[in-house]
């Protein structure tokens, strides 16, 4: 074996050859934690992405979205590019907003077609030339995009199966659910209002069971202490029935007598045998 792990090519000259092959398509270019990265223009990008693929990039892993809202260009679609024989990757990003649409790369990968309906479907970014670009994660009716950073978390509306229409309905969110303001103060200072519950802590103690008396309690209350209370009798326990405190007769009535066999009758011996 030649190498302990897979050899895979270094980053040297990558991006110096991705410049050259691609001219003016790529706008920046870094190297960062073992990562190479190509920010391509949007209107270049299926050119740039044909080069990439026929200089051996030859499969695309993923599509990704990221939400930046204070830029004028919110919205970054990121490509993961795989070298099967070079053993490489490489990573391509594209900068968009709400009203332009990114080329779409279906005629040179067509699992893109999947992948850019999910950064439709989460984000909102429209790709120009996917003739099947719609929702493919959130429901049907589904309004608004999930994954921007202006989306709220509770969403804008909310569904439930409906008793009266048969059917599944949707209608607006409503917050019914209490207490669900929250501060974040140190539970050893103390909140400034009355949580629920904690009126009980200012009623008097119910009084329950006494508290057992200890040895040096009851010999100081002389004889005003609890007598102790005396153990139950024990039960008697006979073993025949002459122990028994009952009357003989009630005793023989119960008892059954055995029967006596009858006695067989002496046979006589014949005149002269002896005795």
């Amino acid at each position: 074996m030649l190498s302990p792990a897979p050899v895979y090519t270094t980053n040297d000259g990558v991006i110096d050859a991705a410049r050259v092959a691609c001219d003016a398509a790529i706008l920046d270019a870094w190297d960062k934690v073992g990562e190479v990265t190509l920010v391509v223009a949007r209107d270049q990008l299926l050119g740039a992405m044909t080069t990439l693929r026929d200089s051996g990039y030859q499969q695309l892993m993923e599509i990704a979205g990221v939400d930046y809202p204070e830029r004028t260009e919110r919205f970054e679609v990121v490509y993961h590019l795989l070298s099967v024989t070079k053993n490489h990757r490489i990573r391509v990003k594209v900068l968009t907003d709400e009203a332009h649409a990114v080329p779409s790369v279906t005629a040179l990968w067509p699992v893109a077609g999947w992948l850019e309906r999910e950064v439709f479907d989460m984000y909102g970014v429209l790709f120009s030339g996917n003739s099947d670009l719609r929702r493919i994660l959130t429901d049907y009716g589904f309004v608004g995009h999930p994954f921007r950073k202006d989306f709220p978390l509770t969403g804008f509306v909310e569904m439930r199966w409906s008793d009266e229409e048969k059917r599944v309905v949707y209608e607006p969110v409503k917050l019914a659910q209490d207490m669900r303001t929250f501060d974040f103060l140190s539970p050893w200072e103390g909140a400034a209002y009355t949580l629920p519950g904690d009126e009980k802590a200012s009623l008097p103690e119910a009084k329950g069971a006494q508290t057992p008396l200890s040895a040096d309690t009851i010999a100081k209350a002389g004889t005003n202490a609890t007598p102790a209370i005396a153990p139950p009798p024990k039960p008697k326990v006979t073993e025949k029935v002459g122990d028994s405190s009952a009357d003989a007769k009630t005793v023989a009535a119960a008892v059954p007598q055995a029967k006596k066999k009858p006695r067989a009758p002496r046979k006589s011996k014949p005149a002269g045998e002896d005795a």
